[in-house]
């Protein structure tokens, strides 16, 4: 709750940019902030989860002033549409604080709670056209699997990290 008024900032630069909010957690509305804070901690708990949805943890990239530079979301295990296009782990950096190594941080520390998890081989996924991404994963230790096509022609990178 103590993040509350930077959270909302991390939120409305992401919605006024236009751009697709990545992870999905984010596109959360936090009007009622401690009322999205109770579902996140449900959906780490597995409660009242919509229906062929998993677990799943949130955390967020916090830097030392507490701006909230970046978001995670941790899939506790695989489904058949997180196996293909989905992958464990979702991330992103807050447009103003992309270009400067975010990315590969909140990548390095969700791989550390993806272990503590039990997790030990993730699965992390991008768009073909999202190359910037594409280098995080593999700095990351990605390993390229076969790649998906969504039913309309978008082509999913998916790379498997061994923890």
């Amino acid at each position: 709750m103590e993040y509350e008024s930077e959270y909302l900032s991390f939120y409305n630069e992401w919605k006024e940019s236009g751009e697709l909010m990545v992870p999905w957690v984010i596109s959360k509305d936090p009007t009622n902030f401690r009322e999205m804070i109770q579902s996140l901690k449900d959906s780490e708990e597995g409660k009242n989860l919509p229906g062929n949805w998993v677990p799943d943890s949130t955390f967020w990239l916090v830097d030392k002033g507490k701006k909230v530079i970046g978001a995670d979301n941790i899939r506790h295990q695989l489904n058949d549409r997180l196996f293909n296009c989905g992958g464990h782990i979702g991330y992103g950096i807050r447009p103003s604080e992309r270009g400067k190594g975010y990315a590969t941080k909140l990548l390095s520390l969700s791989l550390e709670k993806a272990r503590e998890l039990g997790i030990q081989k993730v699965l992390v996924v991008c768009d073909e056209t999202n190359k910037g991404s594409e280098k995080v994963i593999l700095k990351n230790g990605g390993v390229q699997d076969k790649d998906f096509i969504e039913e309309d022609g978008n082509v999913v990178k998916r790379f498997w990290i061994h923890i």
